[in-house]
Order: C-alpha cells, then structure tokens, then sequence
C-alpha cells in the first residue's frame, strides 16, 4: 500500500493567476491566458514540497530519489496540485461554471487559494486598474461560495436524516463523517466542528437551520486553506497584503506566480540557475540572453526576490502540506549502515505521512504484509530497535523488520 496522496486544490476567481500558478509549480503545459474561463475542467499536476534532505544531516554526499529529485542537497516530494476551473459570485446557485467548480474543491484535501492582491481583476474576473478591487472582500465571498454550497448539499432531505439518526441512536460523529466522506473530511473534523458550534450535546433532530449553518462554517474552515497573495510585484500589493494579514486568519503567502514560471523555465534552459523557493539566482552565460530577458530577470530579482524574499509558489506549497496539513517526511530503507533499499538505492523514497504516524503504520504503508506481520522497527540514526507505536519524527529513517519475506 502506498503512502497516502494529499491533494491541494489551487482556488480563486478567474484570471487571477491560477493557471500560472499551476503552471509554475508543475511545470506543466497549461493554457495561460488572460481571459475568464480559460480553465473549463480541472487539471491534475505534480508539484514538490521542498525540503532539506535527510541524506545532509547523514553526511551522505548523495541520495538516489525513486521519485522527486534532490538539488543542493533540497528534496523535492511529489504531491499533487489540482488547477480547479474559476469561480465567480453566485457560483453556488449555478452561475458560471459554479457547481462543476466547487464539486473539485471537495476532493481536496487542503485549498491554496491564489488571490489578486495587486487588486487589478473585479470580482468577474475582468481587468480593472489596480487597487480597484479589495482582496480581501475577493476571500469573503469565495468563503461564502464555499460555504452556500456545502450548506446546499448537506441540507438537501436533511430533516429525513437527522430523524434516522436520533430515532436509530446512531452515533452522530460517525453518521456525519459518513454523510460528509465526499467532502474529504475526517471524523477529527466533524468532532472539531461540532465542538466548536456548540452542537455536541444538542440531538440532531433539533437543530435549526442556523445550527446546521454554524455546522457547516466550523467545518469547512476544518480544512486547511493558505492564501497566494498573487502579483506581489505590482506596488499596489503591499499594502493590501499587509492587510489581509491583519484581517485574515489564513497564512498570507505574496505570491508572483509569472516570475517562478519564468526563473523555471529559464534555468530549465540552462541560462540560469534557480532552485525552486530560492531567494536569488544565478545568471550562467549573460551573452546567450537579450537585453529584454535581462531586464525581466532584474526585475524578478528586485521586485520579487529582495523584497519578499522568494517568488512565493515553493513557500505556498509548503506552507500548504507541511504547516497546515501536518505532513512529515520518513525514509524507509532496507539497510540501515548504508541507508540503501534492496537495489542499493541511497534513501529512495521519501514519504509525506501525518505527524503521529507510528511504525507499524509505516509498515502498511510500504507493504500490505509488512504491516501484517510486523515485528518492530529500527530507527536507522540511533540503530536503536523500536516497537510498533513508536511515533514517527521529521526526517526518519526507518527500517521495517517482518516475520515475512521483507520488502525494502
């Protein structure tokens, strides 16, 4: 069985950036365009979270990834980024692409919602001058989208459910988790928002429509979002980035979607050296670029790079999967002196699990039977044997001892 796949729904009005935004963090080829509506279905994409390689703190002059890469001794951990098709206001009651739409956000884990925060795009999604349109009143109203349609597809022959459950005695929790699994929601989630809501000891059967409402507020805020205050480039961004991290509970990440794609795809044809989330780059042969290319690139560099210190997509991503979704990187390995797997591979795999995973789940997660029959662990740093509810840290090294035939 393999490690679990976490997906993240890149969210937002149209023409906002989205595309690019993708684009950039897949390096994929996507229609990039200054329209609404150029993303009519959603994309599915390989972005990286990145990371300082276990193979560094090992003194290993290297690693052999089996998927992802490492550079400079950062590993890149494929996770999934999903390019969801725009949204306007009205999208839950069916205006524009509404509902197709907001049907992809619930098979996301966690939301990168890619905001204008230069506010050059009204609320369609239409050019207007920059500092026209408020950012922030551009993540309320996707909050209540969000939120009306969820309360729609709940609500829908509500009152025949919660009826079954109070007369059945079926535990509420389960029976919530089990009518919100489409929603990729955890039982954790439902037990958060009920407590939140006040709604814990209140019989289901009882609840208002306003109860259900709070229900529904508390659980879609259950699932993580980040915020990609995107063309932080343009002056008017700053102090609407400032503050949306004043008046926003959301990690507010500036964003210049347009100069990572352009630092990836200048270095991918070797004219410059960028590592995906650095703070600078390398100009390898200045005479093989024009002068044009060479202003754009001065440009990223100043109005980018030295005053946010990144272009923003590699930290959204992070932020996304590592601070918000609690995701930890383990290394299973079948030899532990020389951190190799069965083929001699240094530290091939690198896997994203929640923090609190134990061993013997790690165990299931490499190998059906090796979470069958597991007999304990070894934590390749220490050499230390561990048991089965042994918890996992960042960047461990694990070998799964079996009573079966072993799996590297």
């Amino acid at each position: 069985m393999p490690p679990p796949e976490y997906v993240a729904g890149l969210v937002g009005k149209t023409n906002v950036g989205k595309s690019t935004f993708f684009a950039a963090a897949t390096l994929a080829t996507v229609e990039i365009g200054n329209r609404p509506f150029v993303t009519l279905e959603p994309s599915i994409g390989v972005g990286y979270v990145r990371k300082r390689c276990v193979h560094v703190e090992l003194g290993l002059p290297r690693c052999d990834p089996a998927s992802g890469f490492c550079l400079d001794g950062w590993r890149f951990i494929p996770v999934k980024l999903a390019d969801i098709p725009g949204l306007i206001p009205g999208a839950h009651e069916g205006k524009g692409l509404g509902n197709q739409f907001l049907d992809a956000i619930r098979r996301a884990d966690a939301t990168i919602l890619i905001v204008d925060a230069s506010g050059s795009t009204d609320a369609a999604g239409n050019p207007v001058p920059p500092g026209t349109y408020d950012p922030v009143e551009e993540v309320r109203w996707l909050e209540t989208e969000i939120e009306e349609w969820m309360y729609g597809v709940v609500s829908r022959d509500w009152d025949r459910f919660a009826m079954k459950v109070a007369t059945t005695g079926q535990n509420v929790v389960e029976a919530l988790a089990q009518r919100l699994s489409g929603f990729s929601v955890a039982r954790s989630h439902v037990e958060e928002a009920l407590r939140r809501s006040g709604l814990e000891a209140k019989p289901i059967n009882k609840w208002s429509r306003e109860d259900l409402r709070g229900f529904i507020h508390w659980l879609r805020l259950s699932k993580p979002m980040v915020i990609a205050a995107n063309k932080a480039d343009i002056p008017e961004a700053e102090d609407n980035i400032k503050r949306m991290r004043r008046e926003l509970s959301y990690p507010v990440v500036p964003t210049s979607a347009a100069s990572e794609l352009a630092l990836r795809r200048a270095a991918k044809s070797g004219l410059i050296r960028y590592i995906p989330g650095d703070s600078d780059f390398e100009i390898l042969d200045e005479k093989r670029l024009t002068k044009q290319q060479l202003r754009a690139l001065e440009y990223i560099r100043e109005h980018v790079l030295r005053k946010w210190g990144s272009t923003g997509v590699q930290q959204a991503i992070n932020t996304t999967f590592l601070d918000q979704l609690g995701l930890i990187a383990v290394y299973p390995v079948e030899d532990v002196n020389r951190f190799t797997d069965k083929k001699g591979r240094v530290l091939p795999d690198a896997y994203l699990v929640p923090r609190g995973t134990t061993a013997r789940q790690l165990a299931y997660m490499v190998h059906t039977d090796l979470g069958r029959t597991f007999l304990y662990a070894i934590n390749a740093k220490t050499k230390q044997r561990v048991g089965e509810d042994y918890v996992l840290q960042d960047n461990d090294v694990i070998k799964i001892v079996a009573a079966a035939a072993r799996h590297g």
